[in-house]
């Protein structure tokens, strides 16, 4: 598909004439009065420094993000607005202008690296920086003071695109097959199309930028999942749509029409549990949201619908002041039309390449994993599993943990609680948890899709470092109808060794005669205990994604030591109370 004229004289400073539903106007409106009346917080060294003294992210990037928020929705203002008044606009971008770096402290190897210094250190957040600031210059036009906008050019040339236009030495991030390549060619492309005219740098630039998005693109195999769960997938694949468009406008060409393009932006519908949920797997989240002019824009131009679900603007939760590029993007193309309702998803996904499994029944669900333990924001989590119900998590992935200094080196990352094998439902052999590294592989034994549900079979002792363990099979058979999974390890050893399982949830699970109960708001699990084994419950208080306490339940069931051969079988019910005996 060709842009026509229209499209390349549009850019992202294109208004919506009408207001949105949930009055999104209002509620932009209504953020930029309050970064008016709001000073920016300041960025001081003493929480810079605190990555490298004790290992604390949050401190600074608390600071930083209210900071890009403000100037997020008084850029957006000036965009639905064109008699917004600009002034704290202007002193906004100035400010921003006058940081030490627009790269997190996490990120100074970016630079460090290079021999460069931190105001050329250009990691995900600069980029997204650059993009902010030289789009917001293109929609104000000379409605912004011009010593602003001059300002604003010559800061985000010499911290971001003079390293690909003028540099020939590679970045970090060209190679990396994820996120990173995507957001960060995306954005400094895009910031490179506003303010630059055609020319020999802007030439340079855009093939760097169009490199990474191929990089990016080989991250995927041909079932187009994401092995970092649907938030990255958001975070990736949205700024890898919103260079494609902007780079199909400027030139013609069109990396949409990339064969491994559709089943990615199929990967949400695919793996949804209902209810707006998803796997937490690896460093994911529950209830990630897609941008709503992200699925717009999918479902025009591919034909693939989002779940609506989890669609921004249709669950009136948008978070307006996130992501220039989402807003702006969701502004300019619309939110998913509400009908023609879309298909519904087959009940049962299974993702070859990843070796995720998804089923979805009448108000349940069931999802679990495969795969090997050197996955992009990898956990040690070969054999998790996830049970849902109504809406609400009863088995969990606790996805992400606080990010904190050591959570990517991969010397101390698996003693986090959210990246070790600790904090999934997985089995603990001789005292020992999954290790880490891709010769650690979980291989597909039996895989079968029948009406009524889904069987998978598969070979975890590949995950352990046990010398004397010889077999460990794990089958999961779901009935969905039934909201039934029947749960059986088969260990085979060399010699006698502890074996103990271990069943995760935020839900404090209650034993009793008749098993295990794990009550949420409206719905709960049950498991049938096996004879022979010792139950207590662990509790652990730790800190989640964003550093708020989170509480987590691990139920051990210690079977002792393992003679030779042994099975072991657990049978799980989930659904809305009350459940059957």
């Amino acid at each position: 598909m060709s842009p026509t004229e229209s499209e390349r004289s549009r850019g992202p400073e294109q208004r919506l004439d009408a207001d949105w539903p949930g009055g999104m106007h209002a509620r932009i409106r209504s953020a930029a009065d309050s970064a008016r009346t709001t000073p920016m917080p300041d960025l001081p060294f003493s929480a810079y420094r605190r990555f490298d003294d004790d290992g604390d992210r949050l401190a600074y990037e608390d600071l930083y993000f209210r900071r890009r928020a403000q100037v997020t929705a008084l850029a957006a203002e000036a965009l639905i607005g064109p008699a917004a008044k600009l002034d704290a606009l202007a002193d906004a971008l100035w400010s921003v202008c006058d940081e030490y770096t627009w790269a997190l402290p996490a990120h100074e190897m970016h630079a460090t690296r290079l021999g460069r210094g931190m105001d050329q250190c250009l990691d995900l957040f600069a980029a997204l920086t650059a993009q902010l600031l030289a789009e917001t210059v293109r929609i104000c036009g000379d409605r912004l003071d011009p010593r602003v906008a001059a300002r604003v050019r010559d800061q985000v040339d010499h911290r971001v695109l003079s390293l690909l236009a003028d540099d020939e030495r590679p970045l970090l991030w060209e190679a990396w097959a994820h996120n990173w390549a995507a957001v960060c060619g995306g954005s400094a492309g895009l910031a490179a199309l506003a303010l630059w005219e055609p020319g020999p740098r802007l030439t340079r630039l855009l093939d760097r930028c169009r490199r990474a998005q191929l990089t990016y693109l080989s991250g995927f195999d041909d079932d187009g999942g994401c092995a970092e769960g649907v938030g990255y997938w958001v975070f990736g694949f949205a700024h890898f749509v919103y260079f494609a468009e902007g780079l199909r406008e400027s030139t013609g060409e069109d990396l949409l029409t990339h064969p491994k393009v559709p089943a990615i932006a199929r990967f949400p519908g695919a793996v949804h549990l209902g209810d707006g949920l998803f796997p937490a797997f690896s460093d994911g989240e529950e209830r990630p949201r897609v941008p709503a002019g992200l699925a717009r824009q999918l479902a025009r131009r591919l034909g693939v619908r989002a779940p609506a679900e989890a669609v921004e603007a249709t669950v009136g939760r948008a978070d307006l002041t996130r992501d220039w590029a989402d807003l702006s993007r969701t502004l300019r193309w619309g939110a998913p039309d509400p009908t023609p309702a879309p298909e519904p998803e087959p009940p049962t996904a299974y993702l070859p390449d990843l070796a995720w499994l998804i089923d979805r029944g009448q108000g349940v669900a069931f999802a679990a994993k495969g795969g090997h333990n050197a996955e992009p924001h990898n956990h040690n989590d070969l054999g998790q599993f996830v049970l849902a119900a109504r809406g609400e998590v009863l088995l969990a992935d606790l996805g992400a943990g606080e990010y904190r200094k050591g959570y990517f080196d991969d010397a101390t990352r698996y003693t986090f609680l959210h990246a070790s094998s600790r904090a999934h439902s997985v089995p603990r052999v001789d005292t020992r948890e999954q290790s880490a590294g891709r010769a650690r592989t979980a291989e597909v034994l039996e895989l079968r899709l029948h009406a009524h549900g889904t069987d998978l079979t598969l070979d975890l002792a590949g995950a352990y470092e046990v010398n004397g363990l010889t077999a460990l099979r794990r089958a999961f058979s779901w009935r969905r109808d039934a909201g039934e999974l029947l749960l059986v390890d088969e260990v085979e050893t060399e010699r006698p060794m502890p074996l103990e399982e271990v069943f995760v949830s935020r839900l404090r699970p209650e034993t009793g005669a008749e098993g295990v109960v794990w009550t949420g708001t409206s719905a709960r699990a049950r498991l049938c205990l096996p004879e022979g084994c010792a139950a207590r419950v662990e509790t652990v208080h730790t800190t989640d994604h964003e550093g708020a306490p989170d509480t987590v339940h691990l139920l051990r069931l210690d079977f002792g030591l393992v003679e030779r051969r042994a099975r072991f079988a657990f049978r799980f019910t989930v659904g809305g109370p009350p459940l059957s005996a």
